[in-house]
């Protein structure tokens, strides 16, 4: 005998809603994201670490350089406004980790290790060459804080902006540590885009970034991994390697005019430890 599962008429209409939504939301987000592409291309170089590129953009002239390392989910674009106020005053890279931006994700599982030594391959492969200055926000400090310890000979000083650590609380993880699992599938429907899920207040180029599923699902990884970036290195580590520390709470997110300033006065503290007039 054969069985039939029965289906009223309104949920198979409800149904059939559901899935018309989805399809037009994905073509929507598809299309959206297309058009992006086009309108906001990668303003630095891609270059190889080993399998896979990241994307580097790097402006002004002089040394030591200062390297930034975004926020969680962030990217080389969030950097913009402080790397606009730093770049009369020396040579200026920010950049994208792996997955973020306009950087290759790679085929290997996300490690918070990793990225300290992509970030030098990167350097190397771009050219860039030490000393340097590391600035970091949020998880991006503990990842140059690292950099720092594993390779003090090439660093003349860092900047931890809303560094994570014992004790401490990080304005990037207060605000991101709760995004949900669901977002890049919300954003692959275009629900997200639909429903202005990312802040006004960000750059179109960012706000672009924020509403692509691929980008999320990389952030949403380096979410998952927080403590285990947090716990890379320790303050103490960094001051026996020798290598000079500035630390600062930013009053607003790097890409606000407030988080900005903060963010510019800590890495000029830092270059003046490192020996550069300002």
């Amino acid at each position: 005998m054969g069985f039939s599962l029965y289906v009223p008429r309104p949920v198979r209409a409800g149904l059939a809603i559901v899935v018309l939504v989805a399809l037009a939301g994905t073509t929507y987000q598809g299309v959206t994201t297309s058009l992006e592409r086009r309108r906001y291309p990668h303003p630095g170089r891609l270059v190889d670490v080993g399998g896979h590129q990241l994307h580097i953009y790097c402006t002004g002239r002089g040394a030591p350089i200062v390297v930034l390392e975004a926020p969680a989910s962030g990217l080389s674009s969030s950097w913009a406004r402080v790397q606009e106020a730093l770049e009369p005053l020396t040579r200026v890279c920010s950049y994208d980790r792996a997955g973020l931006g306009w950087s290759e994700q790679g085929d290997e599982p996300f490690d918070p290790g990793r990225v300290p030594l992509e970030l030098q391959a990167l350097l190397a492969g771009a050219g860039e060459k030490p000393p340097f200055v590391i600035a970091g926000a949020g998880i991006g400090a503990a990842y140059a804080r690292t950099f720092a310890a594993r390779f003090p000979v090439t660093v003349e000083a860092v900047a931890l902006l809303d560094a994570p650590g014992a004790g401490r609380s990080s304005r990037d993880r207060d605000s991101l540590g709760r995004m949900p699992a669901a977002m890049p599938w919300l954003a692959r429907v275009g629900l997200l885009r639909a429903m202005g899920g990312s802040r006004r207040s960000m750059s179109p180029v960012v706000r672009s970034f924020m509403n692509r599923p691929d980008h999320l699902t990389r952030a949403a990884l380096e979410l998952a991994r927080w403590d285990d970036a947090a716990q890379l290195t320790d303050d103490a580590a960094l001051a026996a390697a020798r290598v000079r520390a500035v630390s600062a709470a930013l009053p607003a997110s790097i890409g606000d005019e407030a988080g900005a300033d903060a963010a510019v006065a800590a890495i000029r503290q830092a270059l003046d430890r490192a020996g550069v007039a300002r």
